[in-house]
């Protein structure tokens, strides 16, 4: 694991690498606006995608890195973000972006831009809780590139069934358990670890598809 500083016109990014020992791709995720690079999913992704020959690279907001609790609008974030990933677009192999939440909104507003091959958008916030009518979908619906999108059933920003249908090429999983930070319930059939690995796997699947 090495750390890395980027610098960005909304101050320092961080960029935390997990590298494969031969990449064939690299994975930038970026966090919530509720958390950081420690969320369950990308801590897990960190770990099971390296030894499939993909470096993840977590992603953290320069307000985070600032030590600031609140996320900034999304402009600020983009522009926290985009020289993070066309650094690492520059430097090879093929890069996919994505994130979680909030970072997922990001990835799929700049991935054309920053020379990225697909997105990865974990927990897509479709909506404010409690207000389908503010929908963000478009975001999503217009990334310009192949995007999967990672959700689960519980979740109050917009669970599976409440997506629109999808243009060629982006895919959804269903998660069969899980809100917004993919928490799986005690009395769930199926456990923590196992939809962490159904993650994982779809994810691992989806980039390796991609190059």
């Amino acid at each position: 694991m090495t750390v890395e500083l980027v610098d960005t016109e909304a101050g320092e990014a961080r960029i935390t690498y997990h590298r494969a020992a031969k990449p064939r791709a690299v994975l930038a995720l970026g966090h919530g606006a509720g958390g950081g690079i420690e969320a369950r999913d990308l801590v897990a992704l960190a770990a099971a995608l390296p030894p499939r020959g993909i470096t993840v690279a977590l992603v953290e907001q320069p307000w985070r890195v600032a030590g600031r609790k609140v996320a900034p609008a999304p402009r600020t974030l983009d522009v926290g973000w985009r020289p993070v990933a066309e650094r690492l677009a520059a430097k090879g192999p093929a890069l996919v972006v994505g994130g979680r939440s909030a970072g997922a909104r990001v990835a799929c507003r700049t991935g054309t831009a920053t020379g990225a091959v697909g997105v990865v958008a974990l927990a897509f916030p479709l909506h404010p809780p409690g207000k389908p009518e503010k929908s963000r979908a478009q975001e999503l619906l217009e990334s310009g590139l192949p995007t999967l999108v990672v959700q689960g059933p519980a979740d109050p920003f917009g669970g599976p069934g409440e997506f629109p249908e999808l243009p060629a090429g982006h895919e959804l999983v269903a998660l069969p358990y899980g809100n917004h930070g993919f928490e799986v319930p005690k009395r769930a059939e199926t456990g923590q670890e196992e939809v962490l690995e159904l993650i994982c796997r779809a994810v691992g699947d989806f980039v390796l598809r991609l190059v």
